[in-house]
């Protein structure tokens, strides 16, 4: 069992009153006591806890992640476990711990966290943009406590730190590789036009085709779920007539799973009559037959960028207004391989 301050105390000779003053620096205490003290903890293998020291000086060194854990999808993925690992490791560069808290509306989550932050036990918050509300930012800026935003909103004025992916250059880069190889219509499967992140895809989509000269046909953009099912049920009403398309851009992965599954029940190949791209990059994107072109984000470098911004603001109080857009890449892999096929024949 590990040592407790009281453990210390008792070997040293004095209150563990005295231990806590020597150990958070406070008071006057003869360099005779504090050796015994040290003396004591080392003989003892006592491990101070900074995080509880942290919280009892008024100055806890913590930043909090807040979450909804009702809303499932958003977090019980790759993309988000990286993004706090991001967080996680550039606040334990900077001697901050990481609290996560729920901001989830059924238990009234905003009130917890205006409360912590009120009560200074915390330092700074980041949020996902899905549960920002102005009326929490505005409680925060009359305290001038710093937070950062996980994500661009657009109902959310934008004198606000945030992070974001450019998810408008993901759109255009996804039409730009498949033209590239040899795909004419592309069709676009959204899980939500209500999401910023795919409001932007669809507009760098858009963009793309335009400056491509291509004619824009709205009924190739189609919205459902994030799910195999819905995934399923866009691929037949696409797939429906003559003028289908030959390649579609799926929000995520769940949905890719569904176009496969109906291509091969339709007797359609990919890539040679279909191409797919995927704007989750997930592991399972790569053992999939054929493996899936996807949308590269450093989601790391995300929770890497959101950590600093916040940590920064909260130890520089005078800094300025900061926004960044991290860029995205193509991985290309056999969904996307039609024209590279073409020229090995």
């Amino acid at each position: 069992m590990a040592a407790t301050i009281k453990d210390v105390a008792k070997l040293a000779g004095v209150s563990h009153s005295t231990v806590s003053r020597v150990l958070n620096d406070k008071g006057v205490i003869s360099d005779e006591t504090k050796q015994r003290i040290y003396s004591a903890m080392e003989e003892l293998k006592y491990v101070p806890n900074d995080f509880a020291r942290n919280f009892a000086n008024g100055n806890p060194l913590t930043i909090a992640l807040v979450i909804d854990v009702d809303n499932v999808n958003d977090y019980s993925n790759s993309f988000f476990s990286n993004t706090v690992f991001g967080i996680e490791t550039a606040a334990h560069n900077s001697n901050y711990s990481l609290m996560v808290l729920n901001g989830s509306a059924s238990i009234d989550g905003a009130e917890e966290v205006k409360r912590l932050a009120m009560g200074k036990r915390i330092n700074g918050i980041i949020f996902p943009e899905s549960i920002v509300n102005v009326e929490l930012l505005k409680s925060l800026d009359e305290q001038n406590f710093p937070y950062v935003i996980l994500g661009r909103s657009k109902d959310i004025d934008c004198g606000a730190d945030w992070v974001d992916i450019n998810n408008t250059q993901a759109g255009a880069a996804a039409v730009k590789h498949l033209l590239e190889r040899g795909y004419k219509k592309i069709a676009f499967m959204s899980d939500g036009k209500d999401k910023v992140f795919n409001q932007d895809r669809i507009e760098g989509y858009r963009k793309e085709l335009k400056n491509k000269g291509i004619t824009i046909e709205d009924n190739l953009i189609v919205e459902g779920k994030a799910s195999v099912e819905s995934g399923m049920e866009l691929t037949k009403k696409l797939l429906k007539g003559s003028n289908h398309p030959d390649a579609i851009i799926c929000s995520n992965d769940r949905m890719v799973v569904g176009v496969l599954r109906t291509a091969k029940a339709e007797g359609i190949t990919i890539p040679d009559k279909l191409g797919i791209v995927c704007c989750d990059n997930t592991p399972v994107m790569e053992l999939l037959q054929p493996s899936i072109t996807c949308i590269n984000v450093d989601t790391y470098e995300l929770g890497i960028q959101a950590a600093d911004k916040l940590i920064n603001s909260i130890e520089n109080t005078m800094t300025s207004v900061h926004q960044t857009m991290l860029s995205t890449s193509i991985i290309s892999r056999d969904s996307t391989a039609k024209k590279l096929k073409g020229a090995n024949k």
